[in-house]
């Protein structure tokens, strides 16, 4: 079966903290630079600043936080993030989305969490069919009592896609 990936990274130590604004669903689109190395891999241009609109996209902007499927087939989605540390957020949430910036929004996979002692670390993985043509995102969002929404910056992220493209059919 053949597998194709794109593989996302962004870490404040490359360039400062992500500050976490939030969109009108309540949660942030995680962006990510258009560059490679480290544990960011894209041969097949999933995360290319061309897709989505008539200029190139440019970090970090919104579209820099969209990975766009190369492939129809079954998809593993996975994501890190790590909060700077903060007192005030009582949950954490997170989810991956279908087109997070235009008309078909998908959301699935919405996980919460309470904050533990130590960091604030979340790993997350999803899988589900992807299409080419609709975007995929990572959105996030730390809540303080009474559902207030609090602008708790990132420290480091990552997000990935892992394509099936030969699916079995009966």
């Amino acid at each position: 079966m053949s597998l194709v990936i794109c593989s996302l990274l962004w870490d404040a130590a490359q360039g400062g903290k992500q500050s976490v604004g939030y969109d009108d669903d309540g949660y942030y689109l995680v962006r990510f630079p258009y560059t490679s190395g480290q544990e960011s891999y894209d041969p097949w241009k999933m995360h290319d600043p061309a897709h989505g609109g008539s200029t190139p996209s440019k970090f970090p902007d919104g579209r820099s936080g969209l990975i766009w499927p190369s492939h129809e087939g079954w998809g593993v989605l996975s994501a890190l993030v790590f909060w700077e540390p903060d007192s005030r957020p009582r949950e954490y949430r997170a989810r991956f989305v279908r087109d997070p910036l235009g008309s078909g929004y998908d959301s699935t996979a919405t996980t919460d969490s309470t904050p533990t002692g130590g960091g604030q670390y979340r790993s997350y993985v999803w899988q589900m069919f992807v299409h080419k043509g609709i975007p995929l995102g990572f959105k996030v969002s730390a809540r303080a009592r009474g559902d207030v929404k609090i602008k708790t910056p990132l420290m480091h992220a990552q997000f990935k896609l892992a394509i099936h493209t030969d699916v079995k059919t009966p």
